[in-house]
């Protein structure tokens, strides 16, 4: 290791302690010592009973059409001849049974040590642990269940005992990169649930022979290592965002799927408890999750969805309370959806899936969500259930845990920190805006967050115009993620070319700015916003960024209004990111640009002493100008570029926006 390499780590590791409380540090102290035991065998993880066999879970009663049938029976086929899909895009060619422990996008092979002593962010080592993982939740191997539930074709049911009895042959427990991450094993265990049921159940066909037997054997075995395993190393303090409801949810589902071990029923007690607890503490009460990334709230929306509805099946019913707080992550997603279904990608996002039930590329997984969300909203037998609500509710047709429907979505939502504006919401002529007043995200290190403090987004006619940057990769080269992640790839204001708040490594920040409101806006159609930051206030001379934004429905004009005041001079710098396909237009010799899209085109003016305005797109060292709509995958796109040297500056950016249509 060299001396870059061992400073690097030791000031993560620094940073990582300044996060921590005293009682996270004895905490994790702990954890390393029952690993240590774990390891040399001082901590008994094995069952000394053989598990109990219960009733059979009869098939679900799916019916879909002959073409959608087809679509699931090739994916499926695609699965047998070792074509497997990762994040929703990526495809890979693995064999008919995979090497489990290989990196699908490096071809490194995890070591088979024990799980305590890999270092996963070691690319030499484990390769992109992310692939790693993604392979393993094993969304795949659902297809071939539901292909055998759809089929009855034994051929499906053998293809999915090879597979899983390969998993087990080649990852035993406590061993390898898959046991090494909590959330992973608990993501494993919901999506094995549904495989179980979609068979069978303990009555299927799949264990009726000897050898049936002996796999079921083997595989209860390794259920309860992943039960034992996740209870053991829950993440707490600082990391209890969304890994924790992930991890719960995953014992919960399988403390109930499997019940057959004196500890299932500890287990499912403490889960649904702490779940009920967690639901209330990681979502603000207007919806918000507090990891602010949109991606993730949908993903822990998904969490509480599947333990909801296996708690329901097993008449272990969670409470109204913990149903109204999903149904208000629910009327979030669909408030910020613009007309043609997209949702600014605020935060992180890294495309992973708790489940994945409908065949092809699908809708998005918020369409997904909105559409469970409906259903679970309402009862009506009569209607068609849409294809994840038909394998998850299959046989609870009347369960509907929102007790009031919401009649129209709100646009403000101060505790969660996002005011939307505009007019003509959910149709073709639809103006919609968002501006974010939020935190930076969740607990001591904010994991997830963004330095996005006052951006916004705007879509005109379903048509995205001001876009988030998006992800684009967690392991890529160090200056991708600190670029999509920070201050300049966003529709905000830069100080002395800094991030609004400090980086402490990949998931941390060390210091965290804070958002205050100081105006609340009225309406959607005249908005009239007005809100500031403290993040510059930490340079030696303290910078204030206060920011004015008003929407008028009358003459569809934006007005945004940065005041940046010091005592000295500083560089200061006004971004604006245009969607890829946006057109951008500079005039010459003005302050000045002409924005068009597919339906609609923006008069762009500048006001200011002594502005410079630039168009950027696809610069790389150091990078400016990139977008990127899904994980491992970026795109040049336009930014203007608006700065000034100044003690104190006003930047005054006027958008009159024409529809086209």
């Amino acid at each position: 290791m060299s001396s870059i390499e061992s400073t690097g780590k030791l000031t993560w590791l620094l940073n990582r302690l300044s996060c921590m409380s005293a009682g996270e540090v004895l905490y994790r102290a702990r954890q390393v010592l029952t690993k240590r035991r774990v390891k040399y065998g001082l901590l008994s993880v094995r069952s000394s009973e053989k598990p109990r066999v219960l009733a059979g879970v009869p098939l679900p009663s799916i019916r879909v059409s002959d073409r959608v049938r087809q679509q699931y029976l090739h994916e499926a086929d695609e699965v047998i001849a070792g074509t497997v899909k990762l994040f929703t895009s990526h495809r890979f060619e693995l064999g008919s049974i995979p090497n489990w422990n290989r990196d699908p996008l490096t071809g490194v092979v995890g070591p088979d040590t024990f799980s305590g002593d890999i270092m996963l962010t070691d690319r030499a080592v484990v390769g992109d642990i992310k692939y790693v993982w993604e392979l393993n939740r094993q969304l795949h191997l659902v297809r071939l269940a539901q292909a055998f539930a759809l089929s009855g074709s034994q051929h499906y049911l053998d293809a999915l005992i090879r597979q899983l009895d390969s998993w087990l042959a080649q990852c035993p427990p406590f061993m390898g990169p898959n046991w090494a991450s909590s959330l992973e094993a608990s993501i494993r265990l919901i999506n094995w649930s549904l495989i179980w049921n979609m068979i069978g159940g303990w009555s299927s066909a799949a264990f009726t022979t000897k050898d049936g037997a002996l796999f079921r054997s083997r595989w209860l075995e390794s259920i309860f290592f992943h039960c034992t395993y996740v209870n053991l190393h829950l993440s707490r303090y600082s990391s209890a965002n969304n890994h924790l409801i992930g991890e719960l949810s995953g014992l919960y589902v399988a403390a109930l799927t499997w019940p057959c071990w004196h500890q299932s029923a500890q287990w499912g007690e403490q889960a649904k408890s702490e779940l009920e607890c967690q639901a209330e503490l990681q979502f603000s009460t207007d919806g918000v999750n507090r990891e602010q990334a949109f991606s993730y709230h949908v993903f822990v929306s998904e969490f509480l969805i599947i333990a909801g509805i296996t708690g329901q099946r097993a008449r272990d019913p969670f409470s109204t309370a913990f149903w109204e707080t999903l149904q208000r992550a629910i009327n979030f997603v669909h408030a910020i959806q613009n007309s043609s279904g997209k949702i600014p990608m605020v935060g992180d996002a890294d495309d992973g899936a708790v489940f994945l039930l409908e065949p092809g590329a699908g809708p998005d997984r918020h369409a997904l969500l909105l559409a469970l969300g409906s259903t679970l909203e309402n009862a009506d037998e009569q209607q068609p259930l849409p294809l994840t609500a038909q394998w998850l509710l299959a046989d609870l047709r009347s369960f509907c845990p929102f007790k009031t429907r919401c009649q129209k979505p709100s646009w403000q939502f101060p505790q969660g920190g996002y005011f939307l504006f505009g007019t003509n919401f959910g149709n073709d002529q639809e103006i919609k805006g968002q501006v974010d007043c939020g935190p930076l995200g969740y607990l001591g290190i904010a994991a997830h967050g963004h330095a996005d403090a006052l951006s916004l987004t705007l879509s005109i006619g379903g048509e995205e115009c001001l876009v988030d940057p998006g992800t684009y990769s967690y392991r890529s080269e160090l200056k991708w993620r600190d670029y999509f992640r920070g201050t300049s790839a966003h529709n905000t204001i830069r100080v002395d070319g800094l991030d609004q708040s400090s980086s402490g490594g990949r998931f941390m920040w060390t210091r965290k700015a804070n958002t205050r409101l100081v105006k609340m806006p009225l309406s959607t159609g005249q908005f009239d916003f007005e809100g500031n930051h403290d993040g510059y206030l930490r340079l030696k001379d303290p910078v204030q960024h206060a920011r004015a934004v008003t929407f008028e429905e009358q003459n569809m004009l934006l007005t945004v209004d940065d005041t940046v005041s010091g005592r000295v001079a500083h560089q200061i710098e006004q971004f604006w990111h245009f969607a890829p396909d946006i057109q951008v237009e500079v005039a010459e010799h003005a302050l000045s640009a002409k924005i068009k899209g597919k339906t609609f085109s923006v008069n762009l003016l500048f006001t200011g002493g002594d502005l410079k305005l630039e168009l950027i797109r696809g610069h790389e060292n150091p990078p400016l100008g990139w977008y990127s709509s899904a994980y491992e995958s970026k795109q040049a796109c336009s930014v203007l570029r608006i700065s000034c040297l100044a003690t104190e500056a006003r930047i005054q950016a006027k958008f009159k926006i024409s529809l086209s249509m």
